[in-house]
C-alpha cells in the first residue's frame, strides 16, 4: 500500500510556521510523504501545488486569524481545478465558534490548538481508508451513585413518575444497579456491593451524585482500538460485562475534562 501523500500549507499573510512543522514530522512519523509548500501560499497556489504533487489530503494551518476567509477559498480553488476529492482538513488558532462555518463551507475538519499529533495523524488514515468513527447511537444512561437504591427510587418514581425497568447485580463491579426508563435512554442508579465497588469509593471521596454518562455504540473492539491509536486515554483497553450482559468499556477522566465516560454496546437480540 502506497503511503498517504499530504499537502501542508500556511495560507494568506501568516508568518509562523513552528507549528505546520512539528505537524509535518508527526505525519511523517506515521509514514506518511509530506510536501510542505512554505508560508503565504494563496488558495489558488496550494490547489495547484496539491494536484502537481498528487497528495490525498490538504492539511492547512493558520495562526493570523483569517481562516473564516482563507479555508473556504483553498476549497473553492479546488473545485475550480476539478480537484475538489482532495479532502481539507484544518488547524492552528480556530475558536471553536467557527468550526460549523467551516465544514459548512467544505472543511472536512478543524483541529483546535492542543490536539494531539497522533490524532491528527489516526483521522487522516481513517478519512483515506474511510475508515471514519462513527458518532456514538445515542446517550445509553447516566450513572448515579447512591448509597441505597431502595431509599432513592422513590423520588425517581413517584416524584419524576419514572418507570422502573430492572434491578440486577454487576458481580464484576461489586455494584447493584436499577434502570428506570426516560425517552429513549436511561437513569442507571449504582449502589455499593461492598468496600472494595469502584462506587463506594466515588461515594467516600465526593458523596452522591453523577458518577458516569455511557454512551451506546456498535462496534466497540474497533472504537477502542482507535482510541489508542489516537493515544487517547481508557480505563478499560478492552472491552468487559457489564448490566443486562451488554460489553462495556470506560474512557479516563482525564480524557473529557474530567468526565467519566463508558462505552456500551447492547448484547444482540437473538
Amino acid at each position: 500500500m502506497k503511503p498517504i501523500r499530504v499537502l501542508i500549507a500556511k495560507p494568506g499573510l501568516d508568518g509562523h510556521d513552528r507549528g505546520a512543522l512539528i505537524i509535518a514530522q508527526a505525519l511523517r512519523d506515521h509514514g506518511m510523504e509530506v510536501i510542505y509548500t512554505g508560508l503565504r501560499q494563496s488558495a489558488v497556489q496550494i490547489a495547484r501545488a496539491a494536484i502537481q504533487e498528487d497528495v490525498d489530503v490538504i492539511g492547512l494551518s493558520s495562526l493570523s486569524g483569517a481562516h473564516k476567509s482563507l479555508f473556504p477559498k483553498v476549497v473553492e480553488a479546488l473545485k475550480e481545478q476539478e480537484a475538489a476529492d482532495i479532502p481539507v482538513i484544518g488547524g492552528g488558532v480556530i475558536p471553536a465558534e467557527d468550526i460549523p462555518y467551516l465544514e459548512s463551507k467544505g472543511v472536512a475538519k478543524i483541529f483546535t490548538s492542543g490536539s494531539p499529533t497522533d490524532a491528527i495523524a489516526v483521522y487522516i488514515k481513517q478519512l483515506i481508508h474511510k475508515e471514519t468513527v462513527q458518532t456514538p447511537n445515542k446517550i445509553a444512561h447516566i450513572g448515579i451513585a447512591v448509597e441505597s437504591i431502595d431509599m432513592t427510587l422513590p423520588f425517581y418514581q413517584h416524584t419524576l413518575g419514572l418507570e422502573l425497568e430492572s434491578v440486577e447485580e454487576v458481580d464484576s463491579e461489586q455494584v447493584r444497579v436499577a434502570f428506570l426508563n426516560i425517552g429513549e435512554t436511561r437513569i442507571e442508579l449504582l449502589e455499593p456491593l461492598s468496600d472494595q465497588s469502584a462506587i463506594q469509593s466515588f461515594l467516600t471521596k465526593r458523596g452522591e451524585g453523577i458518577h458516569h454518562i455511557a454512551l451506546e455504540v456498535n462496534d466497540i473492539h474497533t472504537r477502542l482500538e482507535q482510541y489508542k491509536q489516537q493515544g487517547i486515554p481508557l480505563i478499560h483497553e478492552e472491552p468487559k460485562l457489564g448490566a443486562h450482559e451488554s460489553q462495556i468499556a470506560f474512557l479516563h477522566p482525564k480524557a473529557a475534562s474530567g468526565v467519566l465516560y463508558e462505552l456500551c454496546q447492547p448484547k444482540l437480540e437473538e
